[in-house]
């Protein structure tokens, strides 16, 4: 009988090759940027759950997608950030040679507090059931007249007596302006 030796495949890691400036280095709970479809796509996310390798040298990864909002039922909205992704309950298992880097999925408090997003920075808030196109989440804020919930890519103002945000368009001022005030107060206030 051949001997056999047990290995904890949750404690093995994947060099990848031409990797970003993150450590080069794969392992479970890390997430990574996949090599899409179709070249002009952008790049797929998702999270490693688990690393396995065969006894001729390669390895596979199980993973956790994130979807990007257009990929999800309903699509692209106006309170999608650029770098938003879905966690979803959609597992699936790749060779690790078509991941191209490491990334990091924030929450979307973490996201917003960054002083700098860089390329690898992504953010999620909202958990995505492809099977049946529904999200899970606690209650999201939703602020300015027109009632959305915040894009961090979209500049809105406070007002300084009722602490409230408004995107500019929805109280007629443009971005410019808006950019220009040291104070303002919204037209329920004053």
């Amino acid at each position: 009988m051949a001997k056999t030796k047990d290995v904890n495949q949750n404690s093995i890691s994947y060099p990848v090759r031409g990797s970003n400036q993150l450590s080069k280095v794969i392992s479970p709970g890390d997430c990574v940027l996949m090599q899409p479809c179709e070249p002009n796509k952008p790049p797929y996310v998702a999270r490693v759950e688990k690393l396995e390798a065969n006894n001729k040298g390669e390895t596979t990864v199980e993973v956790r997608w994130y979807y990007r909002p257009e990929e999800a039922i309903g699509g692209r909205r106006q309170f999608h950030g650029e770098k938003e992704v879905f966690l979803s309950d959609h597992y699936d298992f790749q060779s690790a040679n078509t991941i191209i880097g490491k990334c990091i999925v924030h929450s979307f408090k973490a996201y917003c507090e960054l002083e700098e997003v860089a390329v690898e920075d992504y953010y999620s808030r909202f958990e995505y059931q492809a099977s049946s196109g529904e999200f899970t989440t606690d209650r999201v804020a939703v602020f300015c007249k027109c009632e959305m919930p915040y894009n961090p890519d979209t500049l809105m103002i406070q007002c300084d007596e009722c602490q409230d945000w408004y995107h500019p368009a929805c109280v007629k001022m443009t971005t410019a302006r808006a950019r220009q005030l040291s104070s303002y107060v919204c037209d329920e206030c004053s």
